[in-house]
């Protein structure tokens, strides 16, 4: 017997019609996505593993320069040559494998934000990534993710929408945890019901919709809106999906995940937060000579999916969706600068973070530290100088209109705006709202007196 939660009646994607009637009514419901209040989309994509930033966005002149090459003497990317780095602001440059990206970033849709992560270290790939998901550095045992509290605290968020947030996968992102309105979505050929031969699929609809419409709580709303959710997914993505604008996805799983998140946006049900992983980043050997090789062929396929992601919903009118689109592309620590006996990297600190979307100001923003032995972390890594919270409570504010510092990252109290995206600056609110999803002790770790959270 299945727990009777959204999560668990969906697997990934869809496959039949069904339901035709109530899907098309309940899509007209919406209306033109510019119509919405708060209609901002937010993608975050997590790249597990600890990317080498310094082999995506390194320095070519300079004091640094002869400071990144003596420390890479094999994996150091070049200034010169056919692999030569693709020239950024005139002391920056891009992986040459990372050339969609630099097409996006020359458009002004592209912001890299450089020495960005935890202020504090942490060299564990599943603490960093708890610590970064739930929001919270050092605290694991926080309930919710960030995402999940943006999403409980947004203003003006309509309680009609179906689907406001997606976790593209098998299983739901951590920045996501909490959400019982998250559904799980792999591959839309196999969006349905996980209970059961196939045949029984209508049955069960029948019977599920009738037992969700005999009460109205917050488990009988959610069941509804998920079978309306299959409805709608099912009606409009039969048969095989076609890219706009001639968009082209990398083949494989990040390629498939991104070009979900753009089919699922398409359908107007509502989307606001997606999340997307792309993994294998844990590059402590032969991670590839001068930025190619296994690394080069990581880059290609972040920077060919993003690209295409931006393509593919890049239109004028209703159909501008990255007009009101933010991806925020992270990992959980950096590479240390120098290269190890294994021709790889080990792990690190700081780290670059990429912004992309309509309403992102290109361009290299933060401050850079430098690479002298004496200006790194330890003597062995990038310095962070921009906290990643930072980064995401600016998207926050200024894209989603979410001023709720307080609640998404609580002890967070150091807001000041990089200008990585365009907005209004709200200020910050930095209480922390305990009834709804937090008790007294979050800050701290003291957990003695806590209840459930309900966001």
């Amino acid at each position: 017997m299945i727990r009777p939660t959204r999560r668990n009646f969906i697997v990934g994607a869809t496959a039949a019609a069904a339901g035709a009637t109530s899907a098309i009514k309940t899509r007209m419901a919406f209306g033109a996505p510019d119509a919405e209040d708060n209609n901002e989309l937010l993608v975050f994509v997590f790249l597990r593993g600890g990317m080498d930033g310094l082999s995506l966005v390194l320095p070519v002149t300079g004091a640094d320069r002869g400071h990144y090459e003596a420390a890479r003497s094999y994996l150091a990317v070049p200034n010169s040559g056919p692999d030569t780095a693709l020239a950024l602001d005139g002391i920056f440059g891009i992986n040459p494998n990372a050339a969609p990206l630099h097409e996006l970033y020359q458009a002004n849709h592209l912001g890299i934000v450089v020495a960005a992560g935890m202020t504090e270290a942490n060299r564990s790939h599943f603490d960093a990534m708890e610590f970064i998901e739930r929001g919270t550095p050092g605290n694991k045992l926080t309930s919710t993710g960030w995402l999940t509290r943006h999403l409980a605290s947004a203003p003006n968020l309509p309680p009609e929408i179906m689907m406001p947030s997606i976790s593209v996968g098998s299983t739901q992102a951590t920045s996501l945890l909490g959400d019982m309105n998250t559904i799980n979505i792999s591959d839309p050929g196999s969006f349905n019901l996980q209970v059961g031969p196939w045949e029984w699929r209508n049955a069960q609809r029948v019977a599920l919709r009738h037992m969700f419409t005999e009460d109205s709580t917050w488990l009988h709303q959610a069941g509804l809106q998920t079978l309306d959710a299959l409805d709608i997914v099912e009606l409009n993505s039969g048969g095989n999906y076609v890219p706009s604008n001639g968009a082209v996805y990398p083949s494989g799983s990040f390629g498939n995940h991104l070009q979900v998140v753009a089919q699922m946006t398409k359908l107007d049900l509502g989307l606001r937060v997606a999340t997307v992983d792309l993994g294998g980043w844990d590059t402590h050997e032969g991670q590839g000579d001068q930025g190619q090789g296994y690394f080069g062929g990581e880059i290609s396929d972040l920077a060919q999916g993003l690209h295409a992601l931006y393509t593919d919903l890049d239109g004028s009118g209703n159909s501008n969706y990255t007009g009101r689109m933010t991806v925020v592309v992270q990992s959980e620590f950096g590479r240390r600068l120098r290269e190890n006996a294994d021709r790889g990297t080990d792990h690190g600190h700081g780290n670059m973070m990429l912004v992309m979307g309509g309403n992102t100001n290109g361009g290299i923003h933060g401050q850079w530290p430098g690479l002298a032995n004496e200006e790194l972390y330890d003597g062995a890594d990038l310095a962070v100088t921009t906290d990643f919270r930072r980064v995401l409570s600016e998207i926050l504010i200024r894209r989603m209109g979410n001023n709720k510092l307080g609640v998404i990252f609580p002890g967070y109290t150091d807001y000041q705006p990089l200008g990585v995206v365009t907005g209004v600056d709200l200020t910050p609110d930095y209480s922390v709202d305990g009834s709804t999803l937090f008790n007294n002790g979050f800050e701290t770790g003291d957990t003695s007196g806590w209840s459930s959270a309900t966001g």
